[in-house]
C-alpha cells in the first residue's frame, strides 16, 4: 500500500494497529506519523504516559520495544509508539518486531519509519503479511502535479493546469516547499479563488540554481566560509530561509541518492539520472557524494529537519536560524535544539 492510505487512516481516525513507513519521500512520512499520532492519542490521557518514542540503533533492545507496546493507555483509549529509523536496528530488534506484528496490542498504535527494508527481510515479510507496510515514494512527474492540486483542494482553491506546470517548474519534486508555497498562494488569492499562473509568478520565486548548488557544494567541503556567503547571496536577494532550507534538502536528498547508487555500482552518469541530478553537475554530484559518509547525511537530515521546525515554531529570526544550520552543516556549529511544531489546522 502507499503512504497516502496511512495518511487517510489518520484522518479518518480508522487505525491500524501497525505501520511500517517505507520510502524517501520524508515530507509524506512525517504527515503520516504526526496524523497518526494525533488520531491515537492527540490531547488526551495522561502526557507522556501515552506515548514513546524509540531511534533506530544497534543498540535498541526490541524486547523493551515490544514491551513498551505491550503496555494499556493511561486514561485513554490507546497508546502510540513510534520508531524511527527502524531500518538502523539490528536484525534481532527487527525479528521481534515481526513477531510482534502478528499479534499487535490493539491499545498500541506502532508507528515505525524506515528509508529501506529488504521485502526478503523478517520485518519485510511481516509487514508485508499483515498489510502493515505502507510505500512513501518519490513523487514524480503526473504524481507531482496532482499532488499539488489536491493540496490547493485541500485549502479550497482551484489550481489551474499552468499554474500548477509554473510551480513544479520553480520548486521541482519539494513537497515541503509545494506545501508551502500553496499556503502562501491560498493567502494571497484569498478565501475560495482560483489559484492562476499569474499568481505563482507573484508569489515563487524562482531560487538561484547556480547559487544553491554553490551552497550545497560549499557544504560537502566543510567549508563554512564559502556557504555562508551564498547563504547570505540568497537571502540578500529576498529568498525565504524557509524557502533556501527547503532546497538545501532536496539537494542533500540528491547525493543521498547518488551516494547510494554508486555504492551499488551503478556508472556516475546513470546514478545521476536515478538520484535526479542534471547531466551538467553529475561530476561535481559524484565528488559530493563522495565526501558524505553515511553517518555525516544522517546528521545532515537531523539538522534540516530541526531547523525545518525552528523555522516554523519559534521566534529565532529565521536568517539567524538559517546561518545556524548552514554552520552546523559544515561541522562548525552543533545541531539546532528541537522545537515543538506548533499545531496546524491543514496537514
Amino acid at each position: 500500500m502507499k503512504v497516502e492510505q496511512a495518511i487517510a487512516d489518520g484522518r479518518s481516525g480508522k487505525l491500524r494497529a501497525a505501520y511500517l513507513l517505507v520510502g524517501s519521500e520524508t515530507f509524506l512520512v512525517e504527515r503520516a506519523t504526526r496524523l497518526l499520532r494525533a488520531a491515537a492519542i492527540g490531547d488526551r490521557g495522561v502526557p507522556g504516559f501515552n506515548e514513546d518514542v524509540f531511534h533506530g540503533a544497534k543498540s535498541l533492545d526490541g524486547g523493551k520495544v515490544v514491551a513498551a507496546a505491550q503496555t494499556l493507555p493511561m486514561m485513554a483509549d490507546r497508546r502510540f509508539l513510534l520508531i524511527r529509523h527502524v531500518d538502523q536496528s539490528s536484525s534481532d530488534c527487527q525479528a521481534a518486531l515481526a513477531a510482534y506484528l502478528a499479534a499487535p496490542n490493539p491499545s498500541t498504535v506502532l508507528v515505525m519509519t524506515a528509508h529501506k527494508v529488504a521485502g526478503n527481510t523478517k520485518l519485510g515479510k511481516a509487514a508485508k503479511k499483515h498489510k502493515a507496510r505502507f510505500d512513501a515514494n518519490a513523487m514524480k512527474g503526473a504524481a507531482l502535479r496532482d499532488f499539488a492540486v489536491s493540496e490547493a483542494e485541500a485549502r479550497g482553491h482551484t489550481l489551474a493546469p499552468n499554474a500548477a506546470a509554473a510551480l513544479l517548474d520553480a520548486l521541482g519534486d519539494d513537497l515541503s516547499a509545494i506545501d508551502d508555497a500553496i499556503e502562501r498562494l491560498s493567502l494571497f488569492v484569498g478565501a475560495g479563488q482560483r489559484i492562476d499562473e499569474a499568481a505563482v509568478e507573484a508569489c515563487v520565486t524562482r531560487v538561484r540554481a547556480d547559487t544553491i548548488w554553490a551552497l550545497v557544494d560549499a557544504v560537502s567541503m566543510r567549508d563554512a566560509a564559502k556557504a555562508s556567503a551564498a547563504a547570505q547571496s540568497l537571502l540578500a536577494d529576498r529568498e525565504p530561509p524557509l524557502r533556501i532550507l527547503a532546497m538545501v534538502a532536496r539537494q542533500i536528498r540528491m547525493v543521498a541518492k547518488m551516494r547510494d547508487a554508486l555504492a551499488r555500482g551503478i556508472s556516475a552518469g546513470d546514478a545521476a539520472r536515478e538520484a535526479g541530478v542534471p547531466p551538467f553537475k553529475a561530476n561535481a554530484m559524484k565528488e559530493a557524494a563522495r565526501r558524505f559518509s553515511l553517518q555525516e547525511l544522517t546528521r545532515a537530515f537531523d539538522i534540516l529537519a530541526d531547523t525545518d521546525l525552528m523555522l516554523k515554531g519559534s521566534r529565532v529570526p529565521g536568517d539567524v536560524a538559517l546561518h545556524h544550520a548552514v554552520l552546523a552543516l559544515c561541522g562548525k556549529a552543533p545541531k539546532p535544539t528541537r522545537v515543538q511544531r506548533p499545531r496546524r489546522s491543514l496537514v
